[in-house]
């Protein structure tokens, strides 16, 4: 298994789900876009295409020129049947490649907030055996909105659009990629960095055994 990884900036990498993908005897393909790195032209070669979250949006493409190549392999790697996963801006991202807007959401969302499995969202292979409220971690301003013949997988009070399918494709507005390490250098200068690692604490037992069965979840669509 070859899985191409978007990284937009050095603070947001595939965090567990690397850990994961490597433990399942994925070989990676790191695109360090914030490093120079280039998107590829093809997607010959990758089984699965994974695009991480940053704090750019969608629309920059004039001051960040990736943002266009990127796009365009997403929808390539869609039309060609790969699975493809986006996390936070990287769910945007697939959503604008399936021609869906990106707005600002009704309320910016920072720290740990639940989300609501939709009834799509419980007869669709990513969130098999997923419980129909999880919490999870959220950093975003924006929200994309559903891609035409796309459905609504998860929602929340605050941001209605979670997670989205279309196809092939699963967008994810929330964090479950999160580790102890990540969340520190995230929140190293808020207030609330010491209730963000506590609460991660407590919820480390769930959050590891969700992520990991949503990856392999995932997972089970590359092979």
């Amino acid at each position: 298994m070859n899985v191409l990884i978007i990284v937009h900036v050095e603070s947001e990498g595939p965090g567990t789900l690397g850990v994961f993908l490597v433990s399942a005897g994925a070989t990676l393909r790191m695109a360090r876009l914030y490093a120079g790195d280039s998107v590829p032209e093809s997607i010959d070669g990758l089984d699965a295409v994974v695009s991480m979250g940053g704090p750019m949006n969608v629309y920059e493409e004039e001051k960040y020129p990736f943002l266009k190549h990127e796009t365009t392999l997403l929808r390539k790697a869609i039309d060609a049947g790969r699975p493809v996963l986006g996390v936070c801006l990287g769910a945007q991202m697939i959503a604008k490649a399936c021609g869906a807007r990106v707005v600002k959401s009704p309320k910016k969302e920072v720290g740990w907030g639940q989300i609501f499995v939709t009834n799509a969202g419980k007869e669709d292979v990513l969130f098999n055996g997923l419980p129909p409220t999880l919490e999870v971690l959220q950093w975003h301003e924006d929200m994309f909105e559903i891609p035409e013949a796309g459905s609504l997988i998860a929602t929340g009070n605050d941001c209605p659009n979670q997670a989205f399918r279309y196809r092939n494709a699963f967008g994810l507005q929330f964090h479950v990629e999160v580790t102890r390490d990540i969340l520190a250098d995230w929140f190293k200068d808020s207030p609330d960095l010491g209730i963000i690692l506590r609460r991660h604490k407590e919820l480390k037992p769930d959050l590891d055994r969700y992520a990991e069965r949503m990856y392999r979840n995932f997972l089970s669509l590359i092979r």
